[in-house]
């Protein structure tokens, strides 16, 4: 008998609902992007992204169960991302978690978001070489976790300043393009030379897997308005290839660097950073060379969805991990934590 979870994601400006088999087996998963309406804002609106949830959740739900071709009697759990996150938009998915799970009287199972980027890798790999070093990468966080077995999280390092997406949207601004930063980052660095301006690299302490992308991003606003005072034109796809190849070469040298210290053979790339091609070739191409294997999700679930957040419940509903129906969302979450 298989086991079908019913996922919820809700954390920022993605309205999210999918089901999913066995933890592998994706019979839907419908995405309500609010990307149109924050674009005007240059940035997410947390107050205009929780009115949009609760207009969409329910459709979205109905569309998830449709396009699954079964109906509520036939889900065995339901998932909700519970945080990290804006606490409104959470607020909405957690509520309509629960409200499921009582009126089904099936287990409710609370998913960390930056979880649900590691488990969207198994959608695709579900037996996966433990131990694992994963590189999560996204517009609030930049993370390396060593990860042992399923649910238990090591966290080696993190960004001290602007997380490695944040740097993106804040450089994409300055360059004048919309709004999320990271793709409209990629496809200008792709018409670019990475060479063309030396961007500084922070590496920090010998030895340390934090990361700091505060300097590389006041180095293009600098160098950008160096240009401006002395009448110099701007070459936007030189910059942008350049900015891109120095938040880059951080990830992955700082990646591998922590593959050697753990004696780790197995890479894993999540968040929405993920989706960055070169981020995506370079560490394929440099693991390859140390006989790494890495682990990618495909591109369209490296963003927020709640195919990811079943996925991860599935392991969590195999342990019996079930979250009380007074679960609330946590904001401030951090992986590896259960608030509940």
């Amino acid at each position: 008998m298989c086991i079908t979870i019913l996922g919820i994601e809700t954390s920022c400006d993605e309205t999210s609902v999918a089901v999913v088999e066995d933890g592998a087996k994706i019979k839907s998963n419908i995405i309500s992007s609010q990307i149109e309406v924050h674009q005007k804002y240059g940035g997410v609106v947390p107050e205009i992204a929780s009115r949009k949830h609760l207009e969409l959740i329910n459709s979205v739900i109905e569309q998830a169960l449709d396009e699954a071709v079964i109906d509520f009697s036939q889900i065995n759990a339901v998932a909700v991302t519970y945080g990290p996150g804006l606490v409104g938009a959470l607020l909405v998915g957690v509520a309509a978690g629960k409200a499921i799970a009582f009126g089904l009287d099936i287990p409710l199972i609370g998913i960390n978001h930056m979880e649900g980027h590691v488990y969207a890798n198994m959608l695709d790999h579900p037996s996966p070489q433990f131990p694992i070093i994963c590189l999560v990468v996204s517009g609030g966080h930049t993370d390396l976790v060593l990860i042992p077995s399923h649910g238990n999280y090591q966290l080696l390092g993190s960004t001290r300043d602007d997380a490695a997406g944040e740097a993106f949207d804040k450089v994409a601004r300055v360059l004048g393009l919309g709004y999320p930063g990271g793709p409209q980052i990629d496809g200008l660095a792709a018409l670019g030379n990475d060479k063309a301006i030396a961007f500084p690299r922070a590496y920090l302490e010998e030895k340390s897997l934090d990361f700091s992308f505060s300097g590389v991003k006041t180095a293009v606003i600098n160098y950008l308005n160096r240009c401006k005072q002395k009448g110099i034109p701007v070459n936007k796809p030189d910059v942008a290839a350049s900015f891109r190849r120095a938040v880059v070469d951080v990830l992955v040298d700082k990646a591998l660097q922590a593959a050697e210290l753990f004696d780790t053979n197995t890479i894993m790339l999540a968040g929405g950073v993920a989706a960055n091609k070169l981020l995506r070739d370079e560490l394929s191409y440099r693991s390859a060379i140390l006989g790494l294997d890495l682990i990618t999700p495909p591109p369209i679930l490296c963003t927020d969805n709640a195919a990811m957040i079943a996925c991860a419940a599935y392991f969590k509903y195999l342990r019996h991990d079930f979250a009380p129906l007074t679960l609330n969302a946590v904001p401030g979450l951090k992986l590896g934590e259960d608030r509940y």
